[in-house]
């Protein structure tokens, strides 16, 4: 197929990359508009599934074939991983162990990180793994809320008014908290700006939106939406959920940047409580949203 950066390929290839994000942004996208979500509701579940595990090839074959990156095992591993998150609900009849396992699976995937394996690509810029970690969002809200039928996740992009000052109230308990837990355990200096002061509160609004609708909008609807919510009524208790969702919310952070990193595990593990009270006060997973979301705009605009 030759070299993609052969003279006169490396437009072309550009335009390839653009169309597979632009792709799956829309996809993805479309999931925070009810009316889309009650669409898919109307939809047979066989056929919703099978369209599902398809639809994760989507954004892979638009920009593989022309960078010369295509590998059929790879495509065959979007396929297997999808069309088992897919499918698991329609296979397995609604038990804890088949939720648990739902859960385990969502988590694995997404902790083992095999996008840039898969989505491998010849240039730095602009990253393509990411597409298959909002493929892998994308398909998991989809498989739980309307094939598993989830309740009392509180789904939504856009927080209600009585939501974000709950969101705003539960990071501002955090704040002290994390601070001084953040300062004791060498995690956090001083605060820095990099930039002129009008660069930085760009680039924490869009840093804001950017952790809202991806970062914490997946975390949350996972360890508070599907495993606080489940494990209330797997253990009988909502405090004894709540600090098992932390505490697991912890130990997810432990491989970043470098594993076993237990104080950063620690210091999520503490925000993971805020976060999980954030979502018992408003009954949904959007005010923990904010909390997670002004949480993490404040450590990587200021203190990272």
């Amino acid at each position: 197929m030759g070299s993609p950066f052969e003279p006169g390929r490396w437009p072309t290839l550009n335009a390839w990359a653009a169309a597979a994000w632009s792709l799956e942004l829309v996809l993805y996208a479309s999931l925070a508009f009810p009316a889309v979500r009650k669409s898919l509701d109307r939809v047979d579940r066989r056929v919703l599934a099978l369209g599902l595990t398809l639809s994760s090839l989507l954004s892979y074959l638009t920009f593989a074939p022309a960078a010369g990156m295509f590998e059929a095992r790879g495509a065959l591993m979007l396929v297997a991983l999808s069309g088992a998150l897919s499918l698991w609900p329609l296979i397995l009849p609604r038990s804890r162990l088949a939720d648990a396992g739902f859960l385990v699976l969502l988590a694995g995937v997404t902790l083992a990180k095999p996008w840039k394996v898969i989505y491998a690509s010849p240039w730095e810029w602009p990253p393509m793994d990411p597409l298959g970690q909002l493929m892998w969002i994308r398909v998991g809200i989809v498989s739980a809320l309307v094939l598993r039928k989830a309740e009392g996740i509180g789904f939504g992009w856009i927080p209600t008014r009585r939501e974000w000052r709950i969101g705003t109230a539960w990071f501002l308990a955090f704040l002290p908290a994390g601070l001084t837990l953040g300062l004791a355990l060498g995690l956090v200096g001083g605060i820095q700006l990099r930039q002129p002061l009008w660069r930085e509160l760009l680039l924490a609004v869009a840093t804001f939106f950017g952790m809202l609708w991806v970062v914490a909008l997946a975390e949350e609807f996972f360890f508070r939406g599907l495993l606080q919510r489940w494990a209330t009524a797997w253990l009988g208790s909502a405090t004894r959920a709540w600090l098992l969702a932390s505490a697991l919310f912890g130990l997810a952070h432990l491989p970043f940047r470098g594993f076993p990193n237990w104080r950063f595990a620690l210091l999520a593990a503490v925000a993971g409580l805020f976060y999980g009270r954030a979502y018992l006060a408003a009954g949904g997973i959007r005010a923990a949203m904010v909390a997670h979301a002004l949480t993490n705009t404040v450590w990587r605009v200021l203190l990272e």
